[in-house]
């Protein structure tokens, strides 16, 4: 599993744009920035809907104050489900809404689970991390079932 000190592996997201999925290396997306990343185990799911992406869309303000340049969701679906998502969820242009639809990068960070009791397959585990140019700061990971550490106002408490 992937730790604070740690680069992350390089990989490829897709993000839903109006033109349609383009794709967004964790260069594009982490190079020269600071970035809360955060991520779920599946868009529209009821915790990550009601709790954890709105702890990061209504803590946007308060994060860049802290010297956050940008947002990025991550889970293990395609761009076009987490397209809609950020729809839903109404997070505009504010943050990124990145599908690892094959779980690539999901996998090389160590932080897959196995949720095919529940029909969903291969997710991500519940968690949020700082990076700061490519390089993990911190690292919050939940343990199974919970929301505790992963929500943007654990991370602010962190800046």
């Amino acid at each position: 599993m992937i730790k604070v000190g740690d680069r992350l592996p390089e990989a490829t997201f897709m993000a839903g744009t109006a033109e349609g999925p383009k794709p967004m290396t964790t260069k594009d997306v982490f190079a020269g920035k600071t970035v809360a990343l955060f991520a779920v185990p599946g868009a529209f799911t009821p915790t990550c809907s009601a709790k954890h992406l709105p702890s990061f869309r209504d803590k946007q303000a308060e994060l860049a104050a802290k010297g956050v340049d940008a947002i990025a969701c991550v889970a293990v679906n395609d761009a076009f489900v987490m397209k809609a998502w950020g729809a839903d969820q109404q997070v505009g242009d504010s943050m990124l809404m990145l599908g690892d639809g094959n779980g690539a990068f999901t996998k090389a960070i160590g932080l897959e689970m196995d949720a095919a009791k529940f029909g969903m397959g291969l997710r991500s585990q519940r968690y949020s991390m700082l990076v700061k140019d490519g390089v993990v700061a911190e690292l919050n990971v939940e343990q199974g079932g919970e929301y505790k550490v992963s929500s943007a106002e654990y991370l602010l408490g962190q800046l």
